[in-house]
């Protein structure tokens, strides 16, 4: 091996089937005074959220508890951490999805020293360093598609005037464990399951042909292709066995936070960041629309510009994959039956396209304009302004 790379902090992990009755143990080898962050729907009104609920008092931890609606925004948390600087945390336990897993970062990163996110945010914020130290974070993770349980990131936005969606990013801010268990996957809904999954996949797609790629990241990303195509459409479809699917997307999209932490994204995300801001698009909903078009785009410009780079080859390699032919070497044209085997999934998994969020003609150069920074600066290739705004034309 003579290539060089470099791999952040990870988070201890648990992986597999009950999992989750390892949280309380967990936690208690921080403190007593847990914080428990989830999302909008009450995690007791599950029977694996009763129980934790029970298990945690039965540890004779002391539980406060924030609940999350909608993505997270900066006066949320700052909020947040106002509330709840004076109850001396000692450790904050986030299951949910990325909103609720954001949330729990960023307010662990912020409850030592009491300052407000906007400090640290990327590119709107004041600039200022964050230095740490976090409180102790855990991260369960009810829906797969984010990945933020292995990632150094909490992804915040501000809608309305000044929307934006940026990171609160600091090695900090990684979870010391992220404990993933398939089973609190049960109930997730099926639009759910189609958009978050479409995240997970483009994120793996998206890092696996990223300028910053490298072998650490390759291995990791196409073993979570396989795991997408073993579990998406079955899961969403309703076939196969329910709990090998769901271990199967649970598992891939761990290895997309992992992926996308260590090398980086694309212009799906690059677009899908003003499209989140500006309007009521779900982060996976705007990645899942737009990752056929952008396939398409990048593979054009990458035939007319650099067809000796080694993106075309990874794109071919990730068609084989997602198609079941790894044992025949794929074809020249491999590049672009992705892109055409990608819009059928998006057909079959109902997603939706941009037009129904509100998005039109009139705000596509806007949106262009403001994807240009942030995850697009890592796409395999430079696209145009004219071959980014074909992306969101293909999907209005």
């Amino acid at each position: 091996m003579s290539v060089a790379f470099e791999v952040g902090r990870l988070p201890r992990i648990a992986f597999g089937p009950g999992s989750r009755r390892r949280l309380p143990g967990l936690a208690a080898t921080y403190g007593s005074r847990v914080l428990l962050v989830t999302g909008a729907r009450s995690l007791r009104a599950s029977v694996h959220g009763r129980a934790l609920h029970a298990s945690f008092a039965a540890h004779g931890l002391d539980v406060a508890t924030l609940n999350v609606t909608g993505e997270p925004s900066p006066e949320r948390v700052d909020e947040a951490v106002r509330e709840l600087r004076p109850r001396g945390i000692d450790v904050v336990v986030g299951i949910g999805g990325g909103s609720a897993l954001d949330t729990a970062k960023a307010v662990a990163g912020l409850l030592p020293g009491g300052r407000s996110v906007m400090d640290h945010l990327e590119e709107v914020g004041r600039g200022v360093p964050y230095e740490g130290p976090a409180v102790p974070c855990i991260a369960v993770p009810t829906t797969a598609g984010t990945g933020s349980e292995a990632t150094r990131n909490a992804v915040l936005s501000r809608r309305g005037a000044g929307a934006f969606k940026r990171s609160f990013r600091h090695e900090a801010l990684v979870p010391q464990w992220a404990v993933v268990d398939p089973d609190l996957l049960e109930t997730c809904p099926r639009e759910l399951i189609a958009s978050d999954g479409l995240d997970a996949l483009t994120q793996l797609l998206e890092s696996y042909v990223s300028l910053r790629a490298g072998p650490f990241t390759d291995a990791l990303a196409e073993h979570g292709l396989g795991a997408v195509r073993e579990g998406l459409l079955p899961w969403y479809e309703g076939t196969g066995d329910a709990r090998a699917v769901r271990g199967s997307m649970a598992y891939a999209a761990l290895l997309s936070g992992l992926t996308l932490a260590n090398a980086g994204l694309g212009v799906v995300h690059g677009l899908s960041a003003p499209l989140g801001a500006s309007f009521p698009v779900p982060h996976g909903a705007a990645c899942g629309t737009l990752l056929a078009a952008a396939t398409t785009a990048n593979v054009a410009a990458l035939r007319a510009r650099d067809p000796a780079g080694p993106a075309l080859g990874r794109y071919a390699r990730a068609w084989a994959i997602l198609a079941g032919t790894l044992t025949s070497p794929p074809p020249r044209e491999a590049p672009e039956r992705l892109a055409a085997l990608l819009e059928e999934w998006i057909t079959r998994l109902e997603i939706p396209r941009l037009a129904s969020f509100g998005v039109r003609e009139a705000d596509v150069a806007r949106v262009v304009t403001e994807g240009r920074a942030g995850s697009t600066r890592t796409n395999p290739i430079v696209l145009t302004d004219a071959e980014t705004a074909a992306i969101l034309r293909a999907r209005l």
